[in-house]
C-alpha cells in the first residue's frame, strides 16, 4: 500500500486559495448573506425575493441563510437595516466634509457626489435600492431617510427651499454618473451647485 499523499481534490484546492476559509469565517459569511440579500431586493423587490436566490447569490449553502437568520423577514430586515446604517454614516461624512469647507458649499459638494461615484459597486447598489423604493414601501424609508437627511444637513446652510432643489441636482448627477459609467465632472457640478447656492 502507498503512502504517497491523496491527489489534490478541487475541494481542498479551493481551501487553500482562501475562497472557502472566508466563506466559513462566520461574520464574512453572515456580511456575505447581508450584501447578498440587498442586492436581490433591489433587483426583484422584497416580495419576490427567497432565501435561495440570497444563497445562491451569496455563493453560500442554503441553510445558512436559515442559520443566521431564522427567517426571511428577518434576513430582510436585517438587510435593510444595514442600508440604512450606511445611508447613516454617509450623511455623517458628508456633515464632516461640508464643515470642514463651510465657505465653499459648491466645490464640496461637487467633491462629494465625485468621490461617491469613484466607488461604482457601492453607487449602482444604493441607485438601485433608491429606485426599488417606488416599488416597494419597505424600502421607502432608506430614500426617506436619504432625501429628509441630505435635505436637512444643506438647510441650515441655504434654506430648506434652496436645499431641497440641491438634493435633486445631486440625486440627477448620481443617476446620471451611475447609468453612463462616467465619472462627474467637479468643474460643471460646481458650477451647477453655485448657481442653486445664490
Amino acid at each position: 500500500m502507498s503512502r504517497d499523499r491523496p491527489a489534490v481534490t478541487p475541494r481542498a484546492r479551493r481551501r487553500a486559495t482562501g475562497r472557502t476559509a472566508a466563506v466559513r469565517d462566520p461574520v464574512a459569511r453572515r456580511g456575505a448573506i447581508l450584501a447578498a440579500a440587498l442586492e436581490v431586493v433591489a433587483e426583484v423587490g422584497v416580495g419576490r425575493t427567497t432565501h435561495r436566490a440570497i444563497a445562491a447569490r451569496a455563493g453560500v449553502p442554503l441553510g445558512s441563510t436559515t442559520y443566521y437568520f431564522p427567517t426571511l423577514d428577518d434576513l430582510v430586515a436585517a438587510a435593510l437595516e444595514q442600508a440604512a446604517d450606511a445611508t447613516r454614516e454617509l450623511l455623517a461624512h458628508w456633515a464632516e466634509e461640508l464643515a470642514d469647507r463651510d465657505d465653499d458649499l459648491p466645490g464640496a459638494l461637487a467633491g462629494l457626489v465625485s468621490d461617491y461615484l469613484a466607488d461604482r459597486p457601492r453607487a449602482l447598489l444604493e441607485c438601485e435600492l433608491y429606485l426599488a423604493a417606488a416599488r416597494s414601501p419597505v424600502l421607502r424609508p432608506l430614500a426617506d431617510a436619504w432625501l429628509d437627511g441630505a435635505r436637512d444637513l444643506l438647510a441650515v446652510r441655504v434654506g430648506r427651499d434652496r436645499a431641497t432643489a440641491l438634493v435633486a441636482l445631486v440625486d440627477g448627477a448620481m443617476l446620471a454618473g451611475v447609468v453612463r459609467g462616467e465619472d462627474a465632472d467637479p468643474a460643471v457640478l460646481e458650477a451647477a451647485f453655485t448657481r442653486l447656492c445664490r
